[in-house]
């Protein structure tokens, strides 16, 4: 499969991050095929959330902000990989600090007075337009994954820290914090995949062209990371809706997008069987 064997529809490159996957080999309007595919799920997933609370009359405010979110850095991602310019790859990494900003906001001032409130709300703001300005203006990339590397070590840390106050039953308690740790399992699991994809990139190219379509779609990791990454950010947009929107008295595990239930469920099998052990 050559690059570019057809006109591409977008015109020459201008992003300076292009993947693994071969491009405008599926079509000449998609720049590189199973990277905007594997976008979408973001997008399934926060209208997942939307529609959940939309079933408890709870949609509005700042339970929706976040799973909009999801849908923004799908819409942003599947643009970025869909046209590969400079300017969708700028959505693409703004849409990554849209969802966990928010997150952090809801985090941080959990129960904290008005004034706490407003000082982290605008530390955050600062800090977020401080961060995209540079990357922007600068091409300067280690302090966007930098920032965004902390974002998401904070809500995992933070989230685990209010489980315990917001919820009061222990077997409940132990359910969601299985659930965090799928969620984190599955973040981490995606950048392993991310970065085989990165060092690996000639094996796989090989062996996409020695199996064919459609069995080299399944040799596209850097798909499997969004697949991943939007499981592990689905977590985490839930879990944080979830404890700080009241005590938590409710298993909340069959309301939650698959495959949260399932995998959560085998892993208290194992857990218990190591046990039993």
């Amino acid at each position: 499969m050559d690059r570019y064997v057809v006109a591409p529809f977008w015109g020459p490159q201008t992003s300076y991050l292009n993947f693994c996957e071969e491009d405008y080999v599926v079509t000449r309007f998609v720049a590189e095929f199973i990277n905007t595919l594997s976008s979408f799920v973001f997008i399934i997933y926060g209208i997942y959330g939307l529609r959940k609370l939309a079933q408890k009359q709870q949609s509005g405010g700042l339970r929706s902000i976040s799973y909009y979110g999801l849908i923004g850095v799908g819409v942003c991602s599947g643009g970025y990989h869909m046209t590969l310019k400079y300017h969708t790859q700028m959505s693409d990494e703004l849409s990554m600090h849209l969802l966990t900003t928010p997150l952090l906001y809801r985090i941080l001032t959990f129960k904290a007075s008005p004034q706490r409130t407003r000082i982290v709300g605008l530390i955050l703001l600062t800090l977020f337009t401080l961060v995209m300005v540079i990357h922007i203006v600068m091409d300067e990339f280690i302090l966007h994954a930098v920032s965004f590397g902390i974002a998401v070590y904070l809500i995992a840390t933070e989230s685990l820290k209010i489980i315990a106050q917001q919820v009061p039953d222990l077997l409940i308690r132990k359910k969601i914090r299985n659930i965090a740790f799928f969620g984190s399992f599955s973040f981490a699991f995606g950048y392993i995949v991310w970065l085989i994809d990165d060092w690996a990139c000639g094996i796989l190219t090989e062996t996409r062209h020695l199996v064919g379509l459609p069995l080299a779609f399944f040799t596209e990791l850097h798909g499997w990371w969004h697949i991943f990454t939007a499981i592990g950010g689905y977590v985490a947009v839930a879990i944080v809706d979830l404890v700080t929107a009241g005590k938590v008295h409710d298993d909340p595990t069959n309301d939650l997008a698959w495959p949260i239930g399932p995998a959560t469920r085998a892993l208290e099998s194992l857990k218990s069987s190591k046990k039993q052990g």
